[in-house]
């Protein structure tokens, strides 16, 4: 099975490779990745949306833009589209790495490992796909800028939050090219080790009970979905955004979701299929999830075994990434595949359960993982200004280890350099496009209120 990426001249030495790198400066300097000018045929952000969600659930499309109304980070949170069509438009370096495709600060979390061992990494791949590296980097920059300014934060902190992530990326690829492609394949991030760095002693003790409480809480799952009735294990019905399938008059989501997981299996590596095969598929349910996921077929399967332990997997829909427009189609015509694959490159411990449907003829694709307590985000709305910085530097060094196991460290870390000049251009179109995604908001809250989108609270 070919890899879902590129790897060019892995077998040149290091220091050719890196030179390499350093002389890709000269056909596009640095200083180019800074600026930010919308072109003048630039196509109307809300337009983009509603191209690009006409085949979701149309009935959850006003639930979906309620979300991305919030606040200009919501809305680019939903907007990945918006952003993967205006990245195109930018200078690209031509270094390739597979792509988050949807990186923002929301997309990376902890999680407790099958050790126990607490896990930051991305957690999110529905639009993986192979990339300039830059455009993860761009994207997961506007999102601080976006998010810190959305709280109130003065430009230059904003600034300097993006500045902070990717000196945290430039100088982690760095140390990644000393090591052998097997220990750079192994590395993880010490999320102890950087909440530890904090000085202030207040934030930092909260930040480490966090990191405890989202480890702890992922070995429990999720108790409060699942409930006994009539002796039977079921999913708690939580409307409109956790719907039951099973029992319904219309059966034709519960026979998709069932279909869907069963034909997963035939994905999982033998001893996965043994271990899955210990448990009986009792109940599945439609789920509402996230931002840019809604409107998406999302259900989640609760399996049991005959001694009462339970399994809650999602069955997710996956589509066309929005990257494909403009950095290709993937290698594999089924998009469970393509995310699945992404995901297994570009996380350090993927889901034992990461898998998906088979192709059964019809053009709904579907991926499948365990559905756990890993989505409590060391990163999130409720965190502490004070800890951003931190997080940041969390975010820049998880996204450089994601992207030097498929992509040339060496190369990436040439052309980047020992200076800052990339990490201020970097910071600079952060700012400049946190401008664009203001606007852009603006001109979907005002499409809201003329009655060209519908949306409403959850």
């Amino acid at each position: 099975m070919p890899l879902e990426h590129v790897l060019p001249h892995a077998v040149l030495p290091i220091a050719e490779r890196r030179q390499a790198g350093h002389a890709l400066r000269k056909v596009v300097p640095r200083s180019l990745h800074a600026s930010w000018k919308p072109p003048h045929n630039r196509r109307d952000p809300v337009q983009t949306l509603i191209d690009n969600d006409r085949h979701l659930l149309s009935h959850l499309l006003p639930i979906r833009y309620g979300r991305m109304r919030a606040s200009p980070f919501s809305f680019m949170r939903g907007g990945a589209a918006v952003m993967a069509a205006d990245l195109a438009e930018t200078p690209t370096s031509g270094l390739w790495a597979q792509s988050c495709g949807d990186c923002h600060l929301a997309n990376f979390g902890t999680f407790a490992s099958p050790e126990g061992a607490p896990m930051f990494d991305v957690n999110d791949f529905d639009e993986t796909l192979p990339a300039p590296f830059e455009w993860d980097l761009k994207r997961l920059a506007s999102s601080f800028v976006v998010d810190a300014c959305g709280r109130g934060a003065p430009e230059k902190s904003a600034r300097n939050l993006a500045r902070t992530m990717a000196l945290s990326y430039r100088t982690h690829m760095t140390e990644l090219v000393k090591l052998d492609p097997l220990a750079a394949w192994r590395q993880c991030i010490d999320v102890a080790q950087v909440l530890n760095g904090i000085e202030d002693a207040r934030l930092r003790d909260r930040e480490l009970k966090r990191l405890q409480l989202a480890t702890e809480a992922s070995h429990k799952g999720y108790p409060k979905l699942i409930e006994r009735h009539n002796g039977e294990w079921r999913i708690r019905a939580r409307p409109p955004l956790l719907m039951p399938l099973s029992g319904q008059a219309d059966d034709t989501h519960e026979l998709a979701a069932r279909a869907a997981f069963e034909s997963y299996k035939i994905s999982l590596p033998e001893e996965r299929r043994l271990l899955l095969d210990r448990y009986k598929l009792a109940d599945v349910a439609f789920k509402v999830v996230g931002i840019g996921s809604v409107g998406t077929f999302c259900a989640i399967a609760l399996l049991v075994t005959s001694d009462d332990a339970t399994l809650l997997l999602q069955v997710k829909e996956a589509r066309t990434s929005v990257l494909a427009t403009y950095a290709g189609p993937s290698l594999y015509a089924n998009q469970g595949q393509r995310v699945v694959v992404g995901q297994r490159i570009m996380q350090a411990t993927p889901d034992v359960f990461l898998g998906w449907t088979v192709d059964r003829g019809d053009d709904q694709h579907c991926y499948v993982r365990h559905l756990k307590d890993s989505r409590l985000a060391l990163i999130g709305n409720d965190v502490a200004a004070q800890a951003l910085p931190h997080h940041a530097i969390l975010c820049g060094a998880t996204l450089a280890r994601a992207h030097a196991r498929s992509g040339d460290a060496a190369r990436i870390a040439g052309y980047m350099g020992s200076g800052g000049v990339f990490d201020a251009a970097i910071a600079d179109f952060a700012v400049a496009y946190a401008v664009q995604v203001e606007r852009d908001w603006r001109l979907f809250l005002e499409a809201i209120k003329a009655g060209a989108i519908e949306a409403r609270a959850d």
